[in-house]
């Protein structure tokens, strides 16, 4: 193994170290536990409560207003270019994003889009996308701590021979999935992309990753058990989801849609299988090792850190957020104002009373509404009789994992190569694959 100055050891460990603990290590709180990420941003959230509301409102406006303008503007590789130089239906899912965010935060036009339970749920001043712009500043600005010094290429080379048998994925990618798992799925999503991005992934790997690793947080896990009045069954509830998400880490890559995905990078570049051999003389240690100090040595710039950062931050502000708001505001109309969640729950409904869930009928309607919100199947299944059919939906409702308000809409956001029918029929497929596991459980504990 090359040997490597005392700085570029520094330069590798002090950073990963951090980044480590700020976006993968849980801290109890008031509020259950959180990565110090999430902290920052909730604490940030506090302070900022009263204009919020109005920062989101003048980016939505930016990114509305700039994606029309550069639709005249010739293709440039410029990082303005890259930001507003979006497709027409972008363009347009931009301006309606910017049209809610006038309409909810002052009230205008119809309740539907603006009430309490749709568009004001995620605009109000500690809705999620409000959150998402506190949790979008922290992430953007210190994502370089997981990025640029060796910490996902020292993992990637230790992890490759479980990571690419088992779930046909890059070793770097066990990364992003800890940091779903542990931390926060909406920051799972924002790394991967950032690396598909930046060349790291093929549109095949990328989308395996933002689809099927990007889960909630453990705190989530708790208060969806709460919610259905669980919370004594949490160890048997949460390592049932583990069970569910391991199965369907190994199921889905392997079938449509994700499997039929382009083995390219974002640049055209086959994917190489080779590069992930270790060289003559080396084992993954010391392979892993050398290319980390590698990637810290080249990236002793602290004006390129804060630039990478600030570049994230803008790109998530402009690219993402009005996306979550556009698409997330429809779902809950959907939702709340309409029954097409119901009758599209009714297939499952012979389903469950198959498989012994009881009382089906109140339960179908909660397992397509998990599409539009993760937290509405348990609302909806609070005041279920049956704590076995409250478990089943608890479980089902993180297991199923594509939420239009927040892991849909990201994805959507992102340059990640996934689009609308692929996220509708990942929902599906993880739905179908989990319903046996969850109520096989289901049936052992009640």
């Amino acid at each position: 193994m090359k040997k490597f100055s005392l700085s570029t050891w520094i330069l590798f460990l002090l950073p990963s170290i951090a980044g480590i603990i700020l976006f993968m290590i849980p801290l109890p709180t008031s509020e259950g536990f959180k990565i110090p990420i999430a902290l920052f941003g909730s604490l940030l959230s506090g302070v900022l409560e009263p204009i919020v509301q109005w920062i989101a409102l003048a980016t939505m406006f930016i990114a509305a207003l700039g994606s029309v303008v550069f639709l005249f503007i010739p293709q440039k590789n410029t990082f303005m270019n890259n930001l507003f130089k979006v497709s027409i239906f972008w363009t347009v899912t931009r301006v309606v994003g910017a049209i809610f965010a006038v309409l909810i935060i002052f009230q205008l036009g119809p309740e539907a889009i603006w009430s309490e339970n749709t568009g004001g749920l995620l605009l109000s001043p500690d809705g999620l996308v409000s959150f998402l712009f506190t949790i979008f500043l922290f992430a953007g600005l210190l994502l370089p701590l997981l990025l640029n010094f060796g910490l996902l290429e020292f993992f990637g080379t230790m992890m490759v021979k479980i990571m690419r048998p088992l779930f046909k994925l890059p070793g770097r990618s066990a990364v992003d999935a800890l940091t779903s798992w542990v931390g926060d799925g909406t920051i799972g999503v924002l790394l991967t992309a950032r690396q598909y991005e930046e060349g790291y992934y093929t549109k095949k790997e990328a989308a395996i990753i933002g689809s099927t690793f990007s889960v909630v947080s453990i705190t989530f896990c708790i208060v969806v058990i709460e919610e259905v009045r669980l919370a004594n069954y949490f160890i048997p509830y949460y390592l049932t989801v583990l069970l569910c998400g391991i199965i369907l880490a190994f199921v889905m890559p392997r079938i449509y849609p994700l499997a039929g995905k382009e083995e390219n990078h974002i640049d055209g570049r086959p994917l190489d299988l080779d590069a992930e051999k270790f060289p003559a003389n080396y084992n993954a240690l010391t392979h892993g090792l050398e290319k980390a100090l590698k990637t810290a040595d080249r990236n002793r710039s602290i004006g390129k850190f804060f630039s990478d950062g600030l570049k994230n931050v803008i790109d998530m502000y402009i690219g993402v957020a009005p996306v979550v708001l556009a698409f997330g505001t429809i779902a809950l109309m959907l939702a709340e104002y309409t029954s097409i969640f119901a009758i599209l729950g009714k297939p499952f409904e012979p389903l469950l009373m198959l498989f012994g869930i009881p009382e089906a009928a109140a339960a179908a309607q909660t397992i397509v509404v998990g599409f539009a919100d993760m937290f509405l199947p348990s609302i909806l299944g609070g005041s279920i009789d049956s704590e076995m059919t409250r478990f089943f939906i608890a479980t089902m409702s993180v297991t199923q994992l594509i939420y239009m308000s927040e892991v849909g809409g990201l994805l959507l956001g992102s340059k990640i190569p996934v689009n609308f029918k692929d996220l509708v029929v990942i929902f599906l497929l993880r739905t179908l694959i989990s319903f046996p596991i969850i109520a096989a459980v289901a049936h052992i504990l009640f």
